[in-house]
């Protein structure tokens, strides 16, 4: 058995910041889990992310290396604006920066994470136990990934998520219906045609509305009334991206539907032209009774007039987002889990990222009913890891801790 003062639970772009901010504050951390495994194996492979390239940086003490600085360094093409961002570009750079910043990541999954006489007991996949003070649960979003209760019968040979698809050659030559309108969507639908599918694209809403492609310059009068944020343009986005403590403080029931109707779905534009008579839309349309037939799924599509078709596809592709869920973490004990306090299945959480349960903290997609949709972007790494790390240290100092 081991101790340590700060246990971080997650190698991608939160936990990595988060820890490269404990580390130059001399906190005695350890950190578990594969970096950047969601966006090397959770995500189809040719994507290209949706935040512009100034928006797309983990976050060191020194922000000196940003994505910006990587791609000079290794001669890969950027730009902070209008240049989308190639997800192997991502995924590399957030590997550099682990090897940079947190090379002790230790690549082992978390099986149980229980409460302790002096704070939290980690059981580790090959058997390891380890004791820490406090703990940072910066869980991937592919935890969380949410599929309609409509196929919830359906097996999983025939009906998945898109978060299950990295390499799609296999889908070469097969019939895919896509559910979805939002980024995730329009990516899949575009990739899946270039890898020989037939794709179908269906969704409830009546119209899919792409972004605009940025304009380089923007007029003054644009800058100034749609103000531009790592998150979106507008001064909605602009005040959840400067001001997420604020936010935290905003009614309950605001912060919930502003997280949940702020940023809708809209699909990059770059993929607009990929998609435009290669993908066969069914707009205004919702998904009653699919069946397997032959191995194959019959999609009854109804519209808004209560008149229905069928679709008949190989496989069905759910692109419906994610749904944070504690429950849905099973490395959190039982008994621990319930004693979080939650909003909606998300943790209830002070200005430090703490939850109701001392010493316990929610990074990322997690934190989102709190501190805002900033949470459910890369961009928000910065804050976050600034924020935590330095009650972190403040806790570490007081509590006679030991620097690394």
């Amino acid at each position: 058995m081991s101790g340590v003062d700060v246990a971080v639970i997650g190698a991608g772009p939160y936990g990595l910041s988060v820890a490269a901010h404990m580390k130059a504050s001399g906190i005695d951390f350890r950190i578990f889990g594969r970096p950047m495994n969601t966006w090397t194996t959770r995500m189809p492979q040719g994507m290209r992310l949706k935040s512009e390239g100034f928006a797309s940086s983990l976050s060191d003490p020194d922000s000196r290396f940003t994505i910006g600085n990587y791609c000079e360094q290794e001669g890969l093409p950027y730009a902070h604006v209008g240049l989308p961002v190639p997800l192997e570009t991502f995924a590399s750079y957030g590997r550099a920066f682990q090897r940079r910043f947190v090379p002790e990541v230790e690549d082992k999954l978390v099986s149980c994470v229980r409460q302790s006489a002096n704070g939290f007991q980690i059981q580790l996949e090959d058997g390891e136990i380890v004791d820490a003070r406090k703990i940072v649960v910066a869980a991937g979003i592919c935890h969380f990934e949410s599929v309609p209760s409509v196929f919830a019968r359906l097996p999983s040979e025939l009906v998945t998520h898109s978060s299950r698809h990295s390499n799609l050659d296999h889908f070469k030559g097969r019939e895919v219906a896509i559910v979805g309108a939002g980024a995730s969507a329009l990516d899949l639908a575009a990739l899946l045609h270039e890898a020989g599918a037939r794709v179908h694209l269906v969704a409830r809403t009546p119209v899919i509305r792409f972004h605009d492609p940025p304009e380089i310059p923007r007029p003054l009068w644009k800058r100034i009334r749609f103000p531009m944020t790592g998150i979106g343009s507008g001064w909605k986005p602009f005040f959840c991206v400067n001001a997420p403590s604020m936010f935290r403080r905003l009614p309950e029931s605001f912060r919930l539907n502003v997280v949940r109707r702020l940023l809708g779905p809209a699909p990059p534009w770059f993929v607009k032209d990929q998609t435009t008579g290669n993908v066969h839309f069914h707009l205004g349309v919702s998904v009653d009774r699919p069946v397997i037939r032959n191995n194959r799924v019959d999609l009854r599509l109804m519209d808004n007039a209560a008149s229905a078709r069928t679709l008949t596809v190989d496989h069905v592709i759910a692109a419906t987002g994610y749904r944070v869920d504690l429950r849905r973490l099973p490395f959190l004990n039982s008994d621990l889990r319930a004693g979080v306090k939650t909003i909606e299945q998300t943790p209830v959480l002070s200005g430090n990222f703490e939850s109701s349960v001392p010493g316990l903290y929610f990074v990322g997609t997690s934190s989102a009913n709190t501190f805002g949709p900033l949470m459910r972007f890369v961009f928000g790494a910065r804050f976050t890891a600034q924020r935590l790390s330095k009650h972190l240290a403040k806790s570490h100092r007081s509590s006679g801790g030991v620097s690394r």
